[in-house]
């Protein structure tokens, strides 16, 4: 699959598709900037429109009522927003609509799917650029009127092939109604309208989509996958996606139209393959076991010719006897029994995967591949989404999966069991974090002779109530990839609703997801997800590591680190939790870290190479209990021997100014007069009279001494500073924090390690930042941790215990600090030299305070 090219083409056509569209409202008076009346000449069959030149735009009869209707869409989005906002959300919806059926029709035309057996795009001849629907538009049977035939014969003949192959593809669109409903929805609205197609123009959207991207990659007989489609859709997303991170780095906050393009990512196919063969396939396995009594040997993830399948660990003999238990409850299990669900589903990448694992065991089962793809539509396979346009993209790769297995599937009314939250207001905020406790009988229909006025609101009433059928169920499996969003970057209500609904996971939505994830599932039941990492080793997720340590097991895991996604990312994992607890189970973890290329993750793991096998209950050994699967005896016995660091010193932050360009300066940058350092006390600084003290603000990778750089205005106590920070906060110490440790000594670090790890000597004088803190205790103590933290054990301790870039002061404290009594004088020693000889490196160049002359 020649992804590039697809990227390509998806990132173009969303622009020129928008520009195209935003150029057609134009001429019927619809801008950015205003809805025009139309002109004065205008008549109930006729409105003209003034678009700068001598004559106007026109549009009669049925154009006339698509555009009153493109305007009330318009006004019904300035509601709820302004009429810039809403304009643009109107322009993309009708970009997306047409992308999405265009790349729908090229996928069904490539693999003949279409019921007319005819291309709509292209042509079978590789020569000949006019489609073949163009070319023989009776050879189709799309049931058309005498006024539809007779257009045709006339646009025809005066050579208007453009406007005909318009006339033709929304005719088609149309049809296919029928059988793909939730796709490609009747048209004759202002989507309609504003559709603006060239298959001549060789810059237009259908052109391109026919040359650009190989028709082989579409083709699934051949190097063609319906994975296309979300791949499609991904980067279709990507100048969105941007746009709200841009706006973050603004404080611009995720709302919920942004959720969808800010959060999605396409699962890369070889970690759906493990997610979903490690859990339903491991549901499958064990139920044939169960049921046909053959040994683990024979039957295997090889014996499906599932690669990414990880053996189950060799277990202790207690442990093999819970298992053989727990193996007896899936026995009686059938392939229609099973249900699979993935709450966040995206263009729907892993229920296509779910579907082909369950052919397999429909097979096995004896079922034909015909009868089976409609049951797994029907009882097996369930989805939500809060996106509609991934929804639809969802449904239509699930329909062309089943399609594949059943020539006759798109004829038989069979409808998905995945959903989109419209008509449910708390759906279309939250999704699938919404908790539904009870569910309240189906919705009743319109009675015949209210059909007309009631359908539409039935639809939305029927809809939401099948949302909510499918957040109250319980599911055999739940794999998924759930949005990453903090909780700071979300707006107010999506961030208030985390705080109410998930306390112990409400700093990021990936994390809320895990903890939703393990209510949907069954006891005994697997759950599946490739999250961020954050939540194996933060302290803020220490009460989601108990939960999921008391109630659950996990099988195993592949730690991917970065570049899972092919770019620079966040640290991910992926990982399978079964809902039982049993005690010494020994999971398999699969380290793939070193490198940040997603092709040697995939290598690596397909090798068998960096393999660990590890207790849980070890994890507990090490304060927080953060998942640190490749821990070495060595280190265990560290912190069951150790004392933690906050128990022998006190590790704090300093303040935050709120305007370091106002109170903060470079030493250099100063009177040099009115600078203080050593000051002892706050008293003492407040008796000098100077203006600027010794300011430690971190600094990058240095140890033992340096990065005394800034000086903050601290004069009368930090009046000036502290007199700002109350006109931002009732309490100034909110931000200006741990005042009683200004001035004192310590040991100070960084947050933020890019790098190793490095801790400095910090003489007294010195304020302390937030980015800075400090390790406050007696000088001997000082000296031992300087010396601890700065060695080499340390370093890997320290990743082991946070293995992100952000080293919180609750990482810190948990360190175990050991010492020999014998080698005490000798560590004193070490690190008075090594702090004498950095110091003396620091003050040998003008960046000190205490610089002399060059040493050359």
């Amino acid at each position: 699959m020649n992804k590039t090219a697809i990227k390509n083409f998806a990132i173009w056509a969303r622009n020129k598709l928008i520009a195209d569209i935003t150029y057609k409202a134009g001429l019927l008076g619809i801008t950015e900037k205003e809805i025009k009346n139309p002109l004065p000449q205008s008549t109930k069959d006729v409105q003209f429109f003034d678009i700068g030149t001598k004559e106007p735009y026109s549009i009669t009869g049925a154009e006339i009522v698509q555009r009153r209707k493109l305007a009330e869409a318009i006004q019904q989005k300035v509601k709820q927003s302004d009429y810039k906002i809403a304009y643009k959300s109107v322009i993309e919806e009708v970009a997306y609509t047409w992308f999405n059926r265009l790349i729908a029709v090229r996928f069904m035309e490539v693999n003949d799917y279409l019921p007319t057996r005819i291309r709509v795009l292209s042509s079978e001849s590789s020569t000949k650029i006019e489609p073949d629907l163009v070319t023989s538009p009776f050879d189709a049977d799309l049931d058309y009127s005498p006024y539809e035939k007779d257009r045709i014969m006339q646009l025809k003949n005066d050579n208007q092939l453009d406007e005909l192959f318009r006339m033709l593809f929304i005719k088609q669109c149309n049809a296919l109604n029928a059988i793909l409903p939730e796709l490609f929805e009747k048209t004759n609205d202002y989507t309609e309208l504003l559709m603006n197609v060239s298959f001549t123009d060789k810059d237009g959207v259908v052109y391109r989509l026919v040359n650009d991207i190989p028709e082989d990659d579409f083709n699934v007989a051949k190097e063609g996958q319906v994975e296309i489609i979300g791949w499609l859709y991904q980067y279709y997303n990507t100048e969105p996606k941007q746009a709200v991170f841009d706006g973050l780095k603004k404080n611009v906050k995720i709302t919920k139209e942004n959720i969808p393009a800010a959060t999605q990512l396409f699962t890369p196919d070889w970690i759906v393959r493990y997610m979903v063969e490690n859990s339903l396939g491991r549901l499958w396995l064990e139920r044939e076991r169960a049921s046909s009594g053959l040994s683990d040997e024979y039957l295997n993830g090889s014996y499906f010719g599932w690669k990414y399948y990880l053996e189950e660990a060799e277990q202790e003999p207690e442990v093999k006897a819970e298992l053989v238990k727990i193996r007896e409850e899936y026995k009686d299990i059938k392939p229609e029994d099973i249900k699979v669900i993935d709450p966040c589903m995206g263009s729907g990448h892993i229920l296509v995967y779910a579907f082909d694992v369950l052919m397999q065991i429909y097979e096995s089962y004896g079922y034909s591949q015909r009868d089976a793809a409609k049951l797994i539509l029907e009882k097996n396979l369930y989805g939500l989404e809060i996106d509609r346009r991934a929804y639809q993209l969802a449904y239509f790769a699930l329909m062309m999966k089943a399609r594949q297995y059943n020539r006759r599937i798109l004829a038989l009314g069979v409808r998905p069991q995945v959903y989109e939250p419209t008509g449910y207001g708390d759906g279309m905020e939250y999704g699938s974090l919404v908790r539904v406790d009870q569910l309240e009988p189906m919705p009743e229909p319109p009675k015949e002779n209210q059909m007309t006025l009631f359908e539409g609101n039935y639809d939305a009433k029927l809809n939401a109530w099948h949302f909510r059928r499918l957040l109250a169920q319980k599911y055999d499996v739940v794999a998924t990839n759930p949005p990453y969003a903090g909780s700071s970057g979300l707006n107010g209500n999506a961030a208030e609703f985390l705080k109410d609904n998930y306390p112990d996971t409400k700093s990021d939505m990936f994390a809320a997801f895990i903890e939703r994830c393990c209510e949907f599932v069954k006891a005994k039941g697997f759950v599946a997800m490739i999250t961020q990492q954050a939540w194996m080793f933060l302290s803020s997720y220490e009460v989601l590591r108990a939960k999921l340590a008391s109630g659950y097991t996990c099988n195993n895991m592949i730690h991917l680190g970065n570049g899972a996604f092919g770019f620079a990312d966040f640290g991910i994992t992926s990982f399978i939790y079964c809902k039982y607890r049993i005690k010494d189970y020994l999971g398999t973890y699969v380290r793939l870290v070193e490198e940040n290329n997603p092709e040697w993750k995939e290598s690596e793991f397909l090798k068998g190479h960096h393999r660990h096998i590890a207790n849980t209950n070890d994890f507990d050994k090490i304060p927080g209990s953060p998942v640190v699967y490749w821990i070495s005896k060595a280190i265990q016995q560290a912190f069951e021997n150790g004392i933690p660091i906050e128990k022998i010193a006190d590790v704090k932050r300093g303040m935050t100014t709120s305007d370091n360009n106002r109170f903060l300066r470079f030493w250099a940058e100063v009177d040099f007069t009115e600078m203080r350092t050593g000051a002892k006390s706050a008293d003492d600084a407040e008796e000098s009279g100077c203006t600027w003290f010794p300011y430690s603000k971190g600094g990058g990778y240095r140890k033992w001494y340096g990065y005394h750089e800034y000086v903050i205005d601290w004069k009368n106590n930090g009046e000036r500073v502290i007199d700002f920070a109350k006109t931002i906060n009732k309490s100034y110490t909110r931000t200006i924090v741990n005042i009683p440790y200004y001035f004192k000594p310590s040991v100070g670090f960084c947050y933020i390690t890019m790098g190793p790890f490095s801790m400095r000597w910090i003489p007294e004088g010195f304020i302390y930042d937030s980015g800075g803190p400090g390790m406050f205790s007696d000088l001997i103590t000082r000296k031992k941790l300087l010396g601890l933290m700065n060695s080499k054990p340390a370093q890997v301790i320290l990743k082991l215990i946070s293995p992100t870039i952000n080293l919180q002061i609750a990482d810190i404290i948990r360190m175990p600090f050991l010492f020999v009594e014998t080698e005490l004088n000798r560590t004193e020693e070490l690190v008075d030299y090594n702090v004498t000889l950095s110091r003396s490196d620091w003050d040998a160049f003008e960046t000190s305070w205490n610089f002399t002359c060059h040493p050359l």
